[in-house]
C-alpha cells in the first residue's frame, strides 16, 4: 500500500500530513525544494509567485516520489490558463528526487485575495 506526504500550499507554511515510506530528511529537502520549485513560477501580469498567490492547493508526494498538484487560477478566463500548468509540471519536475509531477487545475473552491500570503500582499500593495 502506498502512502502520501501532502504539502498543504497558500498562505501557510508547508504541512506535511500522512505516513511516507521517504525517510523523513528526504522528505523535508524534497518539500523545500518543490516549495522553492512553485515559487519560481509567476503569472506574467503578477508580479507574485503563484505559491504566494495560493494558487496551489495541494501537493501529494507518493513514496515512488510522484508529485500530484492541485491548482487554481486568480480567475478562470487567465490568458495564461493553458500554459501554467505546464510551466508547474516542469519547474517541480526538475527538483532533484522528484519523479514526475501531474498538474490538475481545480476552481473549488474558487480562489480569492484571502488565499495571499503577506509576501504576495506586499507585492501587489494589496492591504
Amino acid at each position: 500500500m502506498t502512502t502520501d506526504a501532502t504539502i498543504t500550499g497558500g498562505m501557510n507554511a508547508p504541512a506535511v500530513a500522512g505516513a511516507s515510506a521517504i525517510p523523513q530528511a528526504e522528505l523535508d529537502r524534497l518539500t523545500d525544494d518543490i516549495v522553492a520549485a512553485l515559487k519560481s513560477v509567476y503569472d506574467p501580469e503578477i508580479p507574485a509567485d503563484i505559491y504566494e498567490l495560493g494558487l496551489i492547493y495541494k501537493v501529494d508526494i507518493d513514496d515512488d516520489r510522484k508529485v500530484a498538484i492541485d491548482m487554481t487560477l486568480t480567475a478562470p478566463g487567465c490568458p495564461v490558463a493553458g500554459e501554467m500548468p505546464g510551466w508547474v509540471e516542469n519547474a517541480v519536475s526538475a527538483v532533484p528526487g522528484v519523479q514526475s509531477c501531474t498538474v490538475t487545475m481545480v476552481f473549488d473552491p474558487p480562489w480569492d485575495q484571502s488565499r495571499m500570503s503577506d509576501e504576495a500582499r506586499v507585492a501587489l500593495d494589496m492591504w
